[in-house]
């Protein structure tokens, strides 16, 4: 890429980040290539679509994220473990108003580093919770993921309703848990 290309990549990526964080992902193209100093058609050359940009702002997250899970995996509690990467996950949706719902809505050709290298790094922290009883074995990560990012989203419409979120993840996250079945009762 030329120099004066890779310099609006760059600006763009900077602008979106931060129009994202303040207005959220719905922001109009049109203001974020203003704000670059560029052309529309300088944004759409880089970033044929909304969906494009938002992965190319995200990359960077996804990458600490999946990280995160790798350092994760060998936790000694693999449900705590994955229970701290939804969390993370979560808390980093929260930022960028409006994320969780793109995602949620997106397919996996729209978003794919946000969702496909989520799913994989995701997989590993739930089959080791699996595989030691703690977690339902007919859970996938895909549900995990489209649950964290639905507490997201509550707790995005009524912001005013304090401790929201974290009451939704710990009922998200004792709902996927193994139980014991109930004692049968005497007649």
């Amino acid at each position: 890429m030329r120099a004066d290309a890779q310099r609006n990549y760059d600006r763009l990526l900077e602008e979106a980040r931060q129009a994202f964080i303040v207005h959220g992902t719905d922001v109009a193209l049109e203001d974020i290539a203003r704000h670059a100093g560029v052309g529309i058609g300088t944004l759409y050359r880089h970033f044929p679509n909304r969906y494009s940009l938002m992965n190319g702002v995200f990359h960077r997250e996804i990458d600490a994220l999946s990280e995160r899970a790798a350092e994760l995996a060998t936790a000694a509690d693999p449900t705590e473990a994955l229970t701290t990467w939804l969390y993370a996950i979560a808390t980093h949706s929260t930022l960028y108003r409006g994320m969780a719902a793109a995602i949620g809505e997106a397919s996996d050709t729209q978003m794919p580093a946000c969702k496909v290298r989520m799913r994989e790094a995701g997989l590993v922290l739930l089959t080791r919770a699996q595989q030691e009883g703690d977690v339902r074995a007919d859970i996938q990560i895909g549900d995990l993921l489209k649950l964290t990012y639905a507490v997201v989203q509550a707790a995005e419409k009524d912001p005013s309703e304090h401790g929201v979120f974290k009451r939704l993840m710990t009922l998200m996250m004792e709902g996927i848990r193994v139980r014991q079945p109930a004692p049968e009762l005497q007649r």
